[in-house]
C-alpha cells in the first residue's frame, strides 16, 4: 500500500528530526518540531469532528502554519483544500460549496472574507489566531491537546488534496489529486530532475496553495530532508538577498519572477551563488534562458506540466542533455503523446508534427470534483489531453508551441504565438512580450503583441512600427504583428501565469485591417 502523503513529513521527522526543515524571518523550525505541530492539529481537527474523507479547506498565507495545518489535515485523514489567500469571499464561496467542505481553517487575519464565505453555508470555520466567539482557535487548542500517535491509514487511490484551477476557461474546477498522484510524482522528482542533497537550501518563494510551490517545492524538499526559506510574498530584490543571507543552493520559480530578479540584479543587486535554478509553470523564452545562466552562473533546467498531472510531465535535468527550445523528456513512468487535435479519439502522431500534447501515467488525476462530463471531456483512452500544443522530436524530448485555446487563426492560417514571442524577446528593448489573436472583421484574428518596455520609457509611439519591422525580416508575411501595445507589467495570476484572456480583453478588437 502506497503510504499517505502525510508520511512524507512522518518519515523525515524520524530520520533528521534536528535539521531545519523551514527557516522563517530568521527562524529556523525543526522537522521534529513541524510533524509534532501537525499531529497537534491533527488531534484538534478529529476533536472538532474532522473525520477520514472530510474535505477541509485551508485558507492560510505562506507562514509555517500552513504547512503544520496541510499535514495535520492528511494525518487526521482528511481532504485537502488549498485556497488562495487573495481570494474574494465569493471565490471561497465558490470552492466550499462546490467541494462540499465541511471545514474551514483560516488565518485570523483573513476572517472578514472567511466568516461572508462560510456563514451562509454552515460549514466549521477554525481560526489560526483568536476568532470570533464560539470559534476554535487550532493553534492554542493544538498547544493543549496531546498528539496523535500515527497517521490515518489511507488507500493509495484516496483523495489527498483538491486544487482548484484558475478558472482561465469558465468556472474553477476541483482537480482530484490522489496519495498515489502524489507520492509517485515527490518520489520521482527527488531525484529526477531536483537531484536534491540533504544539505540543499532552496528558496521557497512559489504559493503554498498552488501545485507548483506545495509539490514540487515543499512535498519534495520535505521528502529529501532540505531546509527551505519561507518567502510570503515575492520581490526579485528580496529573493536575491534572502538566498543570499541563508546560502540558498537552489531556486525555483515561474518565468515572471525571473524576469524581476534579472531586472533587480541589472539595478546593482548582488548575485547569489547557487547550485542550480528551475523553472515551470509557462514557457522561457530562449533569450531570458540564456540570460539566467549568465547572470546566475549555473544550469537552468525547465519543465513542463499542470495541476491535472500532479504538476509535471517533463522537465531538463542533470545528466540530461540540454536542447534549446524544448521541456526536456518525460519523467520516469509518464508516457507524452502528441494526438490529432479535433480528433474523437487519440490518433497519435509521428514525430516531428505538431499536435495536442496527451499525458498517461501514474500522476494523472482522478478526476474534475463533481464534475464527470468535463473529466470525460479531458480523458480519452487513458490519455489526458492537456489542451497544449506540442511536438516530440525523435529522441522523446518535448516542445511546448502553446496552449490550444491561444492558437490564433489568421486568414486560414494556423498561428502559434509562441513562435512570436521568441522571435520579439530578441528586441534588445523587449523585456517581456504576449503575443495574441484579436477579432479582425475580415481575417478572423489578427496578431497583437503586447510588450514590457526593457526600461521604462525606452519604447515611445514610434516605435511600434520598429517592433513590427524587427519581425517583418524574421517571419512569414502571415505570421508577424500588425499591431503592437506597450503595457508597464504583464497581467499575471497568483501562480504567475501570464493572463492572454485579459490582454484580449483589453485590446480587443482590432483597428484597421
Amino acid at each position: 500500500m502506497t503510504m499517505s502523503v502525510a508520511g512524507v513529513l512522518a518519515d523525515t521527522a524520524a530520520q533528521r528530526p534536528a535539521h531545519s526543515a523551514l527557516i522563517y524571518e530568521g527562524e529556523h523550525i525543526t522537522y521534529g518540531w513541524l510533524w509534532e505541530q501537525a499531529r497537534r492539529y491533527a488531534a484538534v481537527l478529529r476533536a472538532n469532528g474532522v473525520r477520514p474523507g472530510d474535505r477541509v479547506a485551508v485558507l492560510l498565507t505562506d507562514t509555517p502554519q500552513f504547512p503544520v495545518v496541510y499535514f495535520g489535515v492528511l494525518t487526521a485523514g482528511a481532504v485537502a483544500v488549498p485556497l488562495n489567500a487573495l481570494s474574494t469571499a465569493a471565490e471561497i464561496e465558490h470552492v466550499l460549496t462546490d467541494a462540499d467542505v465541511g471545514f474551514l481553517v483560516c488565518a485570523a487575519a483573513l476572517l472578514d472574507q472567511a466568516k461572508e464565505a462560510a456563514a451562509p453555508l454552515g460549514t466549521t470555520l477554525l481560526t489560526i489566531g483568536p476568532g470570533p466567539a464560539g470559534t476554535v482557535d487550532l493553534e492554542h487548542a493544538a498547544q493543549e491537546t496531546a498528539p496523535v500517535e500515527t497517521s490515518a491509514v489511507r488507500d493509495p487511490d484516496d483523495v489527498a488534496v483538491v486544487f482548484y484551477t484558475s478558472g482561465t476557461t469558465g468556472e474553477p474546477k476541483g482537480v482530484m489529486l490522489t496519495h498515489r498522484n502524489i507520492r509517485y510524482n515527490v518520489e520521482r522528482m527527488v531525484t529526477t530532475p531536483y537531484a536534491f542533497r540533504s544539505d540543499d537550501v532552496l528558496l521557497g518563494c512559489l504559493p503554498l496553495a498552488h501545485g507548483f510551490g506545495q509539490i514540487c517545492g515543499m512535498l519534495t524538499g520535505f521528502r529529501a530532508g532540505i531546509s527551505i526559506v519561507m518567502m510570503p510574498k515575492f520581490s526579485g530584490r528580496e529573493a536575491l538577498a534572502l538566498m543570499a543571507e541563508h546560502r540558498c543552493t537552489v531556486f525555483m520559480g515561474v518565468p515572471t519572477m525571473y524576469v524581476k530578479m534579472l531586472e533587480s540584479v541589472a539595478q546593482g543587486e548582488p548575485v547569489p551563488q547557487l547550485d542550480r535554478v528551475y523553472s515551470g509553470g509557462s514557457a522561457l523564452s530562449v533569450k531570458t534562458l540564456n540570460n539566467i545562466r549568465s547572470t546566475f552562473r549555473c544550469p537552468v533546467y525547465e519543465g513542463y506540466g499542470m495541476t491535472e498531472t500532479t504538476c509535471s510531465v517533463a522537465y531538463h535535468y542533470p545528466g540530461l542533455t540540454f536542447r534549446s527550445g524544448t521541456v526536456g523528456a518525460p519523467i520516469t513512468g509518464i508516457t507524452v503523446g502528441i494526438a490529432r487535435t479535433n480528433s474523437d479519439r487519440i490518433d497519435l502522431l509521428p514525430a516531428g508534427e505538431v499536435g495536442e500534447i496527451v499525458v498517461s501515467g501514474p500522476t494523472v488525476m482522478a478526476g474534475y470534483l463533481g464534475r464527470p462530463d468535463m473529466t470525460a471531456e479531458v480523458m480519452t483512452d487513458g490519455w489526458f489531453r492537456t489542451g497544449d500544443l506540442g511536438m516530440l522530436d525523435g529522441d522523446d524530448y518535448l516542445s511546448v508551441v502553446g496552449r490550444k485555446k491561444d492558437l490564433i487563426l489568421r486568414g486560414g492560417y494556423n498561428i502559434y504565438p509562441r513562435e512570436i514571442e521568441e522571435i520579439l524577446a530578441g528586441h534588445p528593448s523587449v523585456a517581456q512580450v504576449a503575443v495574441i489573436g484579436i477579432p479582425h472583421p475580415e481575417l478572423g484574428e489578427e496578431v497583437c503583441a503586447v510588450v514590457v518596455p526593457a526600461r521604462p520609457g525606452a519604447l515611445i509611439s514610434g516605435s511600434r512600427q520598429e517592433i513590427i519591422e524587427w519581425s517583418k525580416q524574421r517571419l512569414a508575411a502571415y505570421k508577424y504583428p500588425r499591431r503592437v501595445e506597450f503595457i508597464d507589467a504583464l497581467p499575471v495570476g497568483s501562480s504567475g501565469k501570464i493572463l492572454k484572456r485579459v490582454l484580449v480583453s483589453r485590446y480587443g478588437p482590432a483597428v484597421g485591417a
